[in-house]
């Protein structure tokens, strides 16, 4: 394993505390969206997203993750397809009452037409265990870095002016066949990218307060 020297520079506490502010301003403006407008994007865009979020550590630097970056309209029918008969059955049968209450509020239910609207599908797959040819070998801590990727990821849509949705239709097995992944992969997170429909509305939430969700010591 070679090494280099760090390419690090130092910032004053007035820079800092300014760059710092203007992130979690930008980041509160983020919010989950249902409803995509089928405006086409540069995939240029999409693969510096992609790319911004394949930087993300991982253990070992075994970067246990597939990015498939979904386009054409026939394959996001077929998963639209297959997730709403999962999501059709997890409403039905599977989701304890408690889950529907808390879903309620949102309005969501079984359709989902964003799958097909959204003129991008990212689908993270995690790896289980790489595989080179016929050949396994252990990968470390893979929920834990496919969960810091797909940070990188939202933020890296945010940042380029788009939103998603992290979609987790469950099971999401059909996704591995649909795209023909191998038999190392899971899929991960669905997330549909894209710009917002015209006259959308987002649900009014209220965040923790700081004291909320994080102790000093």
């Amino acid at each position: 394993m070679k090494f280099e020297k760090l390419k690090f520079a130092t910032l004053n506490s007035d820079e800092m505390l300014k760059r710092s502010s203007h992130y979690w301003e930008k980041l509160k403006s983020r919010r989950s969206v249902r409803e995509f407008s089928s405006e086409s994007i540069p995939l240029k865009v999409i693969k510096n997203i992609v790319s911004s979020a394949s930087s993300a550590p991982s253990g070992a630097n075994k970067q246990p993750w597939k990015f498939c970056i979904v386009k054409d309209p026939k394959l996001k029918k077929k998963i639209r397809v297959a997730a709403e008969f999962e999501e059709k059955e997890n409403y039905a049968h599977r989701f304890p009452e408690e889950w529907l209450i808390d879903l309620n509020q949102f309005g969501t239910d079984w359709h989902k037409d964003f799958l097909e609207e959204a003129p991008y599908l990212i689908v993270l797959f995690k790896q289980v265990y790489d595989l080179k040819g016929s050949k396994q070998t252990k990968n470390y801590y893979v929920n834990e870095s496919v969960g810091i990727a797909a940070g990188f990821l939202l933020t890296a849509i945010h940042n380029a002016g788009l939103i998603a949705l992290t979609h987790t239709p469950s099971p999401m097995g059909f996704l591995e066949k649909i795209l023909k992944r191998p038999k190392n992969e899971r899929a991960f997170l669905l997330i549909p990218v894209g710009y917002p429909k015209a006259g959308t509305e987002v649900p009014v939430l209220t965040k923790k307060t700081f004291n909320e969700f994080a102790k000093i010591y």
